[in-house]
């Protein structure tokens, strides 16, 4: 039986250079067992409310018997290196796996 992946959702708009460089290190980190969706959040009024100040926020989507949940996860430093934003990742893959 395969195991599902993580999901993550990333918002973010365009030219946002901090949104953009955070996208590239979670797509570089892509070998990691997590699926990533990215929203403009220039797309969505809700969106542009919520987060149009944080961005980039990047949420751990949770799927319950109430139904799904994004949990904001804490901020990492846009200047953190690729190894450490998989370390961060893979921080949220492992509490996924124990509940």
């Amino acid at each position: 039986m395969e195991e599902l992946a993580m999901k993550f959702v990333l918002y973010s708009k365009p030219g946002c250079h901090l949104c953009e460089g955070l996208e590239e290190k979670l797509v570089a980190a892509s070998h990691l067992n997590f699926e990533l969706e990215v929203r403009d959040i220039t797309q969505r009024e809700d969106w542009f409310q919520r987060y149009q100040y944080e961005i980039p926020v990047l949420c751990q989507v949770q799927e319950g018997e109430s139904g799904t949940t994004e949990l904001p996860l804490p901020r990492l430093s846009p200047r953190a290196p690729q190894a450490r934003v998989e370390q961060w990742i893979q921080t949220y893959l492992g509490q996924g796996k124990a509940e």
